[in-house]
């Protein structure tokens, strides 16, 4: 699977977890240098709370493009360390 925004694979690999119809990627497949972390977060009930990244990529930002769980609950654990996408992002075989 890959990940792209602004013509740009943001992440790739063969290794997602699809929750809720978001492919979750291993925060090793990202190119970290398109990511900068964002001070916003949220709460879903099962998962727990989320972080965010905005994305900066060829000089535009798509802010809170991206999020994971840094501790989610008991039944989400499967995602700690993975990323999802939306706000645009492609997530494409």
């Amino acid at each position: 699977m890959k990940a792209i925004w602004n013509g740009q694979t943001i992440a790739e690999s063969d290794d997602t977890i699809v929750i809720e119809n978001n492919h979750y990627f291993p925060q090793e497949s990202i190119e970290k240098d398109y990511f900068k972390p964002s001070e916003s977060k949220s709460m879903c009930p099962w998962k727990g709370q989320a972080s965010y990244y905005t994305l900066e990529v060829d000089g535009s930002n798509n802010k809170d493009a991206a999020w994971y769980y840094p501790e989610p609950f008991d039944k989400a654990k499967e995602i700690k360390n993975r990323v999802a996408f939306w706000k645009g992002v492609q997530v494409v075989e």
